[in-house]
């Protein structure tokens, strides 16, 4: 049997997302299996047909034969339910051969079989055969309309789905709950809350507000739309909640980046006796980010291991991102990549994306070096993350190598992967390849201006990092607290005061002034610091809005080294190491700032107080990449 090619028109304009149908011939075995196990229930139990397990069993070609042969006890009944299990199933080709059969049988006007055809064709993403058996209905009802518009919802094309929605209504046909939840999918694909608002105006005139499959489409709408007040509020005024509504709230806090929330609606949650399953459990662990949230994180994990889900493999892949999200210790990762009982694409990524976060680029190499032997293919997100891991120990060899790679897996033209490869190249000192990388992109997004500015920054090309960040600015590119530590690291190398302060002055009025991070403050420091001017970068220590770290008061005790500013200095140690006593580098920054002015006895005075409190300082690395033995870790 052929199926012909068309294209799906509306009046003279053809539909947007409807597809050419291919020719094709049915002759898959799964289909037959389908089929075949059905026929049994058409003589005899009909329980079967809801057991989708099943449904693949033994094979048989006559199936359309028997459907209309001698004995047939079919009716337009069994056959709508085997056309929906194709559909639960996903089975297209099954699908197909029933619909052959309904013509034979001569069920094409029954509207019941029909839109059960239309919808069998939508969800299995047959948009095209769903439309054009749609505009050949004698007769059309709201089951008829909904699957066709969800059919289009469900390959993103919610302009026509939310557009068929419209006709429906036009048409005099009322709307069900399904046809109102389907469109505020389509919402969301729209990013458009005002047109969920009114759709939810619909659902109370109709009286649908508090049916629980509306109202938790309208809970998740206006969540993924981030106005989760709205969500909120239509949360609360719920009657009755189930553990689906329990989970898209969550889900929605998770989503807007609000864990305390997450936690508490999850705490109630569980209060009122509801069992979290592996859907809510993920959407929690996905609201946490930073060290702060590591506690959290660690008592949901003893949650799930209590519960017995933690060898789901989709807990186990966003722990994997979580743990690493978080900041957790190199060991604490290890420990959650030992207890991964079955690897797939999705928990390797993920392994290797948190070991690049992590900083340990020789572990989340040799995973990706063992996902390769494992036939395992690398995607998009592998190669984003191998290629940050290279850039960090600059392994040139390999990031050419990857870049191939690149290539070969059809990535090179993903704005993430051109991003990693500019980062890895101008890390590696490649300044011409990344800029090369960064000419050939057709998109740019603002990760792709900060990947080349902090190549240039990390190097000390101060000035074509002012360049570029000026061509940003005539493009109305807006800064992010990336590219302003960019800006500020690269005026201090190069000595540029004054363009620094003017930089600086930007960054106050940025919305994210308030929250800016040690690097930032380090950096501003540092810039007053090479300058010399140690009172500036003193008084802004002082004013600053966090507890200054150590990295701050190590970079002015530098710039006391270098300018020969004793005072200051002491009086800098002295705070350091009343707040971090046990840090080495600060004993060895006094010491080599005393040596440096002459005093060679407080500076060996310093020495063996160190000596005295057990304090060593650790030796340095480097990463050393030879022909014979690859990558080696050398301390010196």
């Amino acid at each position: 049997m052929k199926l012909i090619g068309f294209r799906l028109k509306r009046g003279n304009e053809t539909l947007p997302g409807a597809h050419l149908f291919i020719r094709s011939r049915i002759s898959s075995k799964s289909a037959q299996r389908v089929l075949s196990r059905a026929m049994s229930a058409l003589g005899g139990d009909p329980t079967f047909i809801h057991s989708e397990g099943r449904c693949a069993a033994e094979l048989d070609f006559n199936l359309v034969a028997r459907l209309h042969g001698p004995g047939s006890t079919c009716n337009p009944y069994r056959i709508n339910q085997l056309i929906s299990l194709c559909a639960r199933s996903g089975d297209l080709d099954a699908g197909v051969q029933l619909h052959c059969a309904v013509v034979k049988l001569g069920f094409v006007s029954n509207v019941y079989i029909c839109s059960a055809l239309v919808s069998m064709y939508g969800k299995c993403c047959r948009v095209d055969c769903a439309q054009k058996l749609f505009d050949e209905m004698p007769q059309r009802n709201a089951v008829s309309w909904n699957s066709l518009s969800f059919g289009y919802i469900q390959i993103r094309c919610p302009e026509v789905g939310v557009g068929l929605f419209l006709e429906m209504m036009q048409g005099g046909v009322s709307p069900t709950p399904f046809g109102i939840s389907s469109v505020l999918v389509g919402c969301v694909q729209l990013e458009d809350a005002e047109l969920g608002a009114q759709i939810q105006g619909l659902s109370i005139k109709y009286g649908f507000s508090w049916n629980s499959v509306v109202a938790t489409g309208l809970v998740d709408m206006y969540a993924k739309c981030l106005k989760v007040k709205e969500s909120r509020k239509v949360f609360d005024q719920m009657p009755e909640r189930n553990l689906i509504t329990w989970t898209a709230m969550v889900t929605g806090y998770a989503q807007n980046r609000l864990p305390f929330e997450a936690i508490t609606v999850f705490r109630e949650m569980r209060r009122l006796g509801f069992e979290s399953n592996y859907v809510t459990y993920n959407s929690l662990l996905s609201s946490f980010c930073g060290s702060v949230n590591l506690n959290h994180c660690k008592q949901i994990h003893s949650q799930i291991i209590g519960q017995g889900l933690e060898s789901n493999r989709y807990i186990q892949a966003t722990l994997l991102s979580v743990y690493s999200d978080c900041d957790a210790r190199k060991e604490d990762f290890h420990s959650i990549c030992s207890g991964v009982s079955s690897w797939d694409q999705i928990s390797v990524n993920a392994a290797i994306a948190g070991f690049s976060r992590l900083e340990c680029s020789e572990e989340a190499l040799n995973y990706f070096c063992t996902m390769r032997r494992n036939g395992l293919k690398a995607d998009l997100f592998t190669l984003a993350s191998i290629l940050r891991a290279i850039g960090l120990i600059t392994a040139l060899e390999a990031g050419k190598q990857t870049h191939a790679l690149v290539f070969k897996a059809g990535c090179a033209s993903n704005v993430h992967v051109q991003n990693a490869l500019v980062s890895m190249y101008t890390r590696c000192g490649l300044i011409n390849e990344g800029k090369s990388v960064f000419t050939a992109m057709i998109q740019r997004d603002l990760v792709s201006w900060n990947s080349l500015l902090s190549g240039f920054a990390y190097h000390g090309y101060g000035q074509e990092v002012i360049r570029l960040f000026e061509q940003m600015r005539n493009m109305g590119i807006q800064p992010d607290k990336t590219t302003i530590l960019s800006l500020l690291s690269a005026c201090s190398h190069v000595g540029l005061l004054e363009k620094g302060l003017e930089y600086l002055q930007l960054l106050r009025g940025l919305d994210f002034y308030e929250s800016l991070t040690p690097e930032h403050c380090a950096s501003i420091v540092d810039l007053f610091g090479r300058a010399g001017h140690l009172q500036e970068a003193e008084t802004f220590i002082s004013s600053m809005p966090m507890q200054p770290g150590p990295s701050i008061y190590k970079s002015l005790i530098s710039a006391c080294k270098v300018h020969g500013n004793t005072e200051i200095a002491m009086r800098t140690t002295g705070r350091l190491l009343e707040m971090y006593p046990d840090d080495p580098g600060t004993y060895a920054l006094l010491s080599s700032s005393l040596a440096k002015r002459g005093f060679w006895g407080e500076a060996a005075g310093v020495r063996k107080l160190m000596q005295g409190k057990g304090v060593q300082k650790k030796p340095g690395s480097s990463w050393i990449e030879s022909d014979k033995a690859g990558l080696n870790l050398v301390k010196h």
